[in-house]
């Protein structure tokens, strides 16, 4: 067995539970809210959906990570590391966004008006998943 892919597996595999996870807090919101409510449905699933990004990061880090191993310029156990924190860090962010997106779907079925501001906190928090990945790609 090869254990010097562990690293990009530890970063695409927290990445993608994040995502499950974020995804499943917002979809759970999303559908107590489009029960009740006649419109608005495609914003209420695209900010549902959001959490889904961060898995993206993983993927790419994982790639990325992988290339620099098999180079030589990247060893196994910073990639260990690397894949560890950066992928923690993707991880709560997508859950956190997640998290957001619920009750961004929530307030928003009772205000349509604040749709915009619900989208821009969601924004916010996953900018910390791609300052993680920039930093990361600094590093590596």
């Amino acid at each position: 067995m090869d254990f010097n892919m562990v690293g990009p597996a530890i970063v695409l595999g927290l990445g993608c539970i994040g995502s499950a996870i974020g995804c499943g807090i917002a979809g759970m919101a999303l559908h107590a809210v489009i029960s009740r409510v006649e419109e608005n449905h495609g914003k209420f699933i695209g900010m549902s959906a959001m959490p889904s990004s961060q898995s993206i990061y993983g993927f790419l880090l994982m790639l990325l990570m992988k290339n620099h191993i098999k180079l030589g310029t990247l060893s196994p156990i910073s990639a260990i590391g690397v894949g560890l924190f950066v992928g923690l860090a993707i991880m709560f962010s997508a859950i956190y966004q997640g998290m957001c997106a619920a009750s961004g779907i929530q307030a928003s079925a009772k205000q349509p008006a604040i749709i915009g501001k619900c989208f821009a906190t969601l924004g916010i928090v996953e900018s910390f998943a791609l300052f993680a990945f920039v930093f990361a790609l600094l590093i590596i």
